[in-house]
């Protein structure tokens, strides 16, 4: 029954959902429009906010970058790989397998957004390989939607780890916000587990019947191996070739990474920032790699995942620039306050981040956006702001499942398209919303 609900959801993404760039270039008019007819500020004067905004997120754009860039490169390790393939022989039957997919990616996403938008999908494929009665639309679904709903509480989800970095961009405003108050808080913990726990029942169910299933087919002349090892050496290796693939350098510099990890978790505890937890991606993945030449490649094969990082951030942060310098900023907080109490700003907030997050789909984006609106909103009213960055968080996570900006990294692995997918994540979403603005009202 549940298949057949998702099949009527399959409804023109296609034709009508344009590009994540494209909702970036919508938003900025809309802005500008916004700032010269609401703001009462003149068309070149928007304009020079625009530019004075663009490129006032460098740091935090490469912040971005690197925290995908080097969870993926985990996800590609040979390690790593090893791992999948014996895990992915114990599951029997598409229940189990549904299940586990979606278990396996929650727990990879609470380690690290961009390793859990990757290995998921590893897995499902893996997991498709070996057990042919398994449709493999709803095990992808499940990959991606599994890392979608422990996202919240991930250890490397931007907004609190961001709001616990000395010289964020909102310091001044709300000084640093420990992970106590956030990911380690039941407001994110509770619901974000709540939603695993309902999709590991939920994907199963949604799996078609055995004549309906469609399995992983694989054309073995265009299949790529999605680990990276290239370490095998040439039959007349050169000066270069071995320094590449001299595993001593690397380790030198993992144990130097390592002493530098074990002091700071030895003297601050569990204090993790963007910062810390990219260096400790990077040494973790160089180390799994082994070689230079290892990692190299398997950045080169990450990056591309990146691309729309480095390419709608300018653009967010214009935004940014146009909300802050024509006082935006102030008369939305504004209208939030006059419409809130302490008791429904944060669930008020969510659902705006819900919404939000269509138009900017990066955490870091809509932070950089939507942030300042509501710390401004719940200094006005008096609730905590730690409460806003949770509520953001969430909200942003997920619409995630209606919008297919992070679904790509996942859709690439699998070689599927949004199409196939889009149902599954769309009745997912729904029942997000649901537990999430529970959570909101019940457990603040």
């Amino acid at each position: 029954m549940l298949h057949r609900v998702v099949n009527r959801f399959k409804f023109g993404v296609e034709k009508y959902l344009p590009d994540a760039f494209v909702f970036a270039i919508v938003l900025t008019l809309i802005v500008y429009l916004v700032g010269i007819l609401v703001a009462g500020k003149g068309p070149f004067e928007m304009i020079e906010y625009w530019y004075g905004g663009f490129w006032s997120f460098l740091s935090f754009s490469m912040q971005m970058v690197v925290i995908l860039v080097a969870g993926y490169c985990l996800a590609l390790a040979p390690a790593v790989q090893k791992l999948v393939q014996r895990l992915a022989q114990i599951p029997r039957s598409p229940t189990a397998a549904v299940l586990s997919t979606v278990i396996v990616s929650a727990v990879a996403a609470y380690l690290s957004w961009g390793l859990g938008l990757v290995l998921g999908p590893i897995f499902a494929r893996e997991l498709s390989r070996n057990l042919r009665t398994v449709d493999y639309r709803v095990l992808i679904a499940s990959a991606f939607c599994g890392a979608m709903a422990m996202l919240p509480a991930s250890l490397s989800i931007t907004a609190p780890l961001l709001v616990n970095t000395p010289g964020h961009f909102l310091e001044e405003q709300i000084g640093l916000i420990s992970l106590e108050q956030t990911i380690f808080s039941p407001m994110l913990l509770v619901p974000s587990i709540l939603v695993t726990l309902f999709f590991a029942f939920l994907f199963p169910a949604m799996h078609p019947k055995p004549e309906e299933t469609i399995p992983f087919v694989q054309n073995e002349e265009k299949r790529k191996e999605t680990s990276v090892d290239e370490s095998a050496a040439a039959a007349a290796p050169t000066f270069a070739d071995r320094m590449d693939n001299n595993s001593i350098l690397s380790y030198l510099i993992v144990a130097g990474g390592l002493a530098w990890i074990i002091y700071h978790f030895a003297t601050k505890g569990l204090d993790l920032n963007i910062n810390f937890m990219n260096f400790l991606l990077i040494i973790v993945g160089l180390a799994l790699h082994g070689s230079p030449r290892n990692y190299i490649k398997a950045i080169e094969k990450a990056i591309p995942a990146s691309a729309g990082v480095v390419l709608q951030f300018p653009f967010y942060a214009g935004i940014m620039g146009m909300m802050a310098s024509a006082g935006l900023i102030t008369m939305i907080s504004n209208w939030f306050s006059s419409i809130s109490t302490t008791g429904t700003l944060p669930l008020f907030t969510y659902w705006s981040a819900c919404l939000v997050n269509l138009f900017v789909p990066s955490a870091g984006g809509q932070w950089a956006v939507q942030g300042p609106v509501m710390v401004e909103a719940a200094k006005t009213i008096g609730v905590d702001p730690a409460t806003v960055v949770n509520a953001v968080t969430m909200g942003d996570v997920t619409t995630n499942l209606f919008q297919p900006f992070w679904a790509l990294p996942a859709l690439g692995v699998a070689g599927l398209g949004i199409r196939d997918i889009w149902g599954y994540c769309l009745l997912a979403g729904i029942i997000y919303i649901l537990i999430g603005s529970l959570g909101f009202w019940l457990l603040v």
